[in-house]
């Protein structure tokens, strides 16, 4: 995992280093502390993935403008906006190894700082000029909020099901990340086809990504992560390694696992609800299903040639599952 990371870096430090310029360039607030905020958790270690695969996008489908870099940012200010608003609906306390934004600065001001991002995003993607990716983002910023409140509503229900869990995911995470691939194709102008393929490309790319995130939770310690483990669990959120184990489990073992998620549970209490996600094979099949999107992923991108740029892509895709923080 680590070479295929290594290899990911090797090929795209130009982009990346020209994505953090164009973050920087193009945050433009007018307030110090709107500056502060932003920076706080734009500039704290995020992978840049979403901003990444526009510009990559855009280039496989044989973009030869020099805008990419600008206008990717739209997906790194959005992912911001809801991560400062996601830490304060849930209560978190770690982001990235830092203290969260609002318990520095206030939960007034991380709402609105959000707010700000999700306005800069739509300001950037108004400079297109290209009504289809204004509409594009303005439905993203529509489904990533309904995908909040849907997942508020869900929380603690011990009875949720996969496919509700996997609604949450596609508004919260994978139409970012389609939404990434299909403005690519429009600014490229590309083909309805090569569209279509990108688009699902990114949205199989993002329910994997979401899935082996919300692996992360059973399977790293805090340091590693960035934030505290166990915490969906402490935030009410059952993802679908516990989904799947509860549906599972023989009754004995669904009460332990009832008892430990809806208490405050210690960190042996968590090892063996650990021990029994793995028993009872949630683990692995949240693993199987995040596959699986990976499948579809690649086998979207087999309408391209091949490409320099088609095997980063590729590679994005195995990281996406096998990923450690």
């Amino acid at each position: 995992m680590q070479d295929l990371k290594t290899r990911i870096l090797a090929s795209v430090a130009d982009d990346l280093d020209a994505i953090e310029a164009e973050l920087k360039a193009n945050l433009n607030p007018y307030l110090d502390l709107v500056a502060k905020v932003a920076g706080h958790i734009l500039f704290s270690g995020g992978k840049r993935l979403r901003p990444l695969l526009m510009v990559l996008a855009a280039r496989i489908c044989g973009y030869q403008g020099t805008y990419d870099k600008k206008f990717s940012t739209i997906f790194e200010y959005l992912h911001a906006a809801t991560l400062l608003h996601d830490d304060l609906v849930d209560g978190a306390e770690m982001r990235r190894n830092q203290p969260v934004a609002h318990a520095i600065w206030g939960n007034e001001t991380a709402v609105l700082v959000g707010d700000f991002l999700l306005a800069r995003g739509l300001s950037i993607a108004a400079a297109t000029e290209k009504p289809r990716v204004i509409k594009v983002i303005a439905n993203i910023t529509e489904n990533m909020s309904q995908g909040e409140i849907d997942q508020l509503q869900h929380k603690g229900r011990l009875d949720l099901s996969e496919p509700e869990y996997m609604e949450v995911i596609r508004r919260k995470t994978a139409v970012l990340f389609e939404g990434a691939c299909r403005i690519s194709a429009i600014i490229a102008e590309a083909d309805q086809a090569k569209e279509e393929a990108l688009s699902t490309f990114g949205f199989n790319l993002g329910m994997a990504f979401q899935m082996a995130d919300d692996l992360l939770d059973y399977t790293h310690d805090s340091r590693a992560l960035g934030k505290t483990v166990g915490a969906d669990l402490k935030e009410g959120k059952l993802t679908l390694p516990v989904i799947y184990a509860l549906q599972a489990a023989a009754p004995g073992d669904r009460t332990v696992l009832e008892t430990t998620i809806t208490n405050d549970f210690s960190d042996q209490e968590f090892k063996i609800l650990i021990e029994l996600l793995d028993k009872y094979g949630g683990i692995t099949y949240t693993q199987n299903k995040a596959a699986g999107h990976i499948r579809q992923a690649k086998r979207a991108l087999d309408v391209f040639d091949e490409s320099a740029t088609k095997d980063i892509l590729l590679d994005v895709a195995d990281y996406a599952l096998a990923r450690k923080v």
